[in-house]
């Protein structure tokens, strides 16, 4: 992993913890923060958009738009998938397995329990307080991505988005498979009752193929043997199916209720979240990508507080049972590997590398001979014109227009996409 040194401003990590630390005094002081947050909002946005004109790199944004709106399409479509999912898992066993199930038991929890007998008090209060929850992690990654316009950040700020998004997509869609192939007890019981409304019963595959054989050590160990349902189950309970049309195949997955039954689509819009979706935990995979884009693109001081921050936000989750700790610490390692694997798409380091070296090439010999001539304004010259080429192509065959329009509907698309992520993700 490699670590920048920030710029000697540290604007950005001041930033940061100015956000957070304003943001917490939602829980000090209400009318404190009801002052400040506005207040601070307005001065990035505005200091953002003051950056525009003498933004140097919008050509390589524009090449990188495209990558950017395919990746959010995929990270869409990825969370469709994934509340289906969450949905599937919660319903296909019923309301009464989810109340009747005991959680399973967590030494993680157990270690923090204890902790909490032997340190100072100040301290775990310290470890109790909802310093830092999931908007603040998007937030840091928006600040992050906007400081391109600051060459604080490698550009292009889109590019760096893209491998954001497409990585969360990759770790959402993975999650899914993981946990909608396995069924686990919740570690929050009456989560999925207060939830969901499905039906108290289990599915009728799960009827035929797990209740016959879930409640005798012989009858698991036949079924193994056998490798064939052979239990007589009887009639099976029926399920509720609305016309749905070409979309009725969703109703095993769904199992919706007369009450809830009217739309597959507001099915799956309540279905985020979920109550079994443990196996790992999104809101860690999204503090582990914003930590690992931050001590990639930006590092520094600055990246050791976020990573304190993900560390606090985990023990968090499980001592507040939200997940267990096997579940912080898989999505952990995966958050890791998912950005490892996902360098590709930012930073351009080899296109910016061969473009160097082509020009090099070209300019060699008058290189040479400037040096032969103790010419160094002409030595100047020409490392410039090197360094100038580093950077992303000019955009002349564009007309004018496009390069202004293009900018300003970035920075317009951009700050609408902060600001509907703190108010969809406000509430965790």
């Amino acid at each position: 992993m490699r670590w920048r040194a920030p710029p000697r401003s540290g604007g950005l990590g001041v930033a940061a913890m100015s956000y957070v630390a304003v943001d917490y005094l939602r829980r000090l002081s209400p009318a404190w923060h009801a002052r400040l947050q506005p207040a601070l909002w307005s001065v990035l946005a505005l200091v953002a958009v003051s950056r525009v004109p003498y933004y140097r790199h919008w050509s390589a944004e524009f090449r990188s738009a495209l990558p950017f709106v395919a990746s959010m399409v995929f990270m869409l479509l990825a969370l469709l998938f994934e509340a289906l999912s969450v949905r599937s898992v919660t319903a296909v066993l019923g309301l009464d397995w989810h109340r009747d199930t005991p959680p399973l038991p967590d030494t993680g929890q157990w270690l923090l329990l204890a902790s909490n007998e032997k340190l100072p008090q100040t301290i775990v209060d310290i470890l109790r307080a909802p310093i830092i929850g999931l908007h603040h992690f998007l937030m840091l990654f928006m600040m992050l991505a906007f400081s391109v316009l600051f060459n604080s950040v490698e550009a292009p700020g889109l590019g760096l988005g893209a491998r954001y998004m497409f990585t969360m997509a990759i770790g959402r869609l993975l999650r899914a498979i993981t946990f909608a192939s396995t069924i686990l007890p919740s570690a929050r019981p009456w989560c999925a009752y207060a939830r969901f409304r499905v039906p108290a019963y289990p599915h009728r595959w799960a009827q035929k193929y797990y209740v016959p054989y879930a409640s005798d050590a012989d009858t698991i160990r036949k079924i193994i043997n056998l490798d064939i349902a052979y239990a007589d189950t009887g009639s099976y309970l029926g399920e509720y199916r609305p016309d749905w049309g070409a979309m009725s195949f969703l109703i095993d997955f769904l199992r919706p209720t007369v009450s809830e039954g009217s739309s597959w689509f507001s099915l799956l819009k309540k279905a985020g979240g979920g109550c079994n979706d443990l196996m790992y935990s999104g809101h860690m995979l999204v503090a582990v990508l914003t930590a690992m884009a931050w001590t990639e693109a930006y590092g520094g001081l600055s990246s050791v507080f976020v990573w304190l921050l993900v560390m606090h936000s985990a023990q968090r989750e499980i001592r507040e049972r939200h997940h267990y700790t096997v579940d912080c610490i898989v999505a952990i390692y995966v958050g890791i590997l998912l950005w490892k694997m996902t360098g590709f798409i930012w930073p351009p380091k080899d296109a910016r590398r061969d473009r160097r070296l082509l020009k090099l090439e070209k300019i060699q010999s008058r290189l040479i001979q400037a040096a032969k001539d103790s010419d160094m304004d002409g030595v100047r010259e020409l490392l410039k014109e090197v360094e100038l080429s580093t950077h992303e192509k000019s955009s002349g065959r564009r007309s004018k227009w496009v390069m202004w329009v293009f900018p300003c509907a970035t920075i317009f698309s951009a700050l609408t996409i902060v600001l509907l992520a703190f108010t969809w993700t406000s509430d965790g």
